[in-house]
């Protein structure tokens, strides 16, 4: 099996290197690879290089994610996240390869307190939702055979994240005050990595379980939550922890005015990624602790 992984240098990307590499070639590229192009505002480019290496699986780890740069940087934002993989499903549709491709929770409009599951109606907040659910569009009406998984909240400890963020503010401050009417999970780039590379053997064995699936770590927190999560199991870790627990406040999104709006319910009902694929996801607070244990140790 050939495997086109695009997107390699992102958290995913970065992951799925690893999670695809026991399925067969991995041919990875970035925005910046030279022999092959993988930069997602060359269209053309993008459509000879599919054609050119005419792998048995695309794997779209590719996105534009500044979602409060996209409300301005809207053509950039649209050509990444909605005209390109628009591409990819059309090559994949016409030589028959299984497209891989991420969306978001950012695709509903964040209302109510109940997880969303695959037929929920769409309702984006902003531009960057908005185009990731154009992507999506443009991949189911192309007809090709295709996963979608539509993830929250994704982390590494690979790069920057929200952990390490509030960790250093933790050490330099007396007080923080952390967004507490956002809901949703915390998910691994290493959990998304591992089932992805499971169900595409799954559905290249099946074609039947092709389709849309919400791919989340079980569970919700809010981002005052999972900051005093984190903080205090670096507190117990022997990190030097300024803030003390009490002193970490929760506040609403409205005390950080962005330039795009933020669903404030991003829970994701998983059932049917569990069930189709044999599946248990974790608990958010397992991968999370991993991901700190590997933070703390470099």
């Amino acid at each position: 099996m050939k495997i086109l992984l695009l997107g390699k240098n992102g958290q995913v990307g970065w992951e799925l290197q690893r999670s695809l590499a026991p399925l067969g070639e991995v041919v990875a590229l970035g925005s910046d690879s030279v022999q092959w192009c993988g930069n997602f505002h060359d269209l053309a480019g993008i459509e000879a290089t599919v054609r050119a290496i005419a792998p048995d699986v695309i794997v779209n780890a590719a996105a534009y994610t500044a979602v409060d740069k996209a409300e301005t940087d809207v053509d950039a934002c649209r050509t990444v996240n909605a005209l390109a993989p628009g591409v990819l499903a059309a090559v994949a549709a016409e030589t028959g390869a299984l497209l891989v491709h991420y969306s978001t929770d950012y695709v509903f409009d964040g209302s109510g307190e109940a997880p969303r599951d695959e037929s929920a109606p769409t309702g984006p907040l902003n531009v960057y939702g908005s185009t990731k659910l154009e992507g999506e569009q443009a991949i189911v009406h192309s007809g090709c055979r295709h996963l979608i998984f539509r993830t929250s909240w994704v982390y590494a400890a690979r790069g920057g994240n929200f952990a390490r963020t509030m960790l250093r503010l933790a050490g330099e401050r007396d007080r923080l005050s952390v967004v507490a009417d956002q809901i949703g999970a915390p998910t691994g780039a290493d959990l998304i990595a591992d089932v992805t590379a499971h169900a595409i053997r799954s559905a290249r064995a099946q074609p039947g379980l092709c389709g849309i699936y919400h791919l989340a770590a079980t569970g919700a927190t809010s981002w005052h939550g999972y900051a005093s999560h984190v903080i205090g199991l670096a507190r117990q870790a022997g990190v030097q922890i300024k803030v003390a627990n009490e002193a970490i406040a929760a506040v609403a999104s409205a005390a950080f005015p962005t330039p795009a709006t933020r669903p404030q319910n991003s829970r994701l009902d998983t059932t049917k990624l569990q069930s189709a694929f044999a599946l248990t996801l974790p608990a958010w607070q397992q991968g999370v602790a991993r991901m700190l244990s590997e933070i703390l140790e470099k």
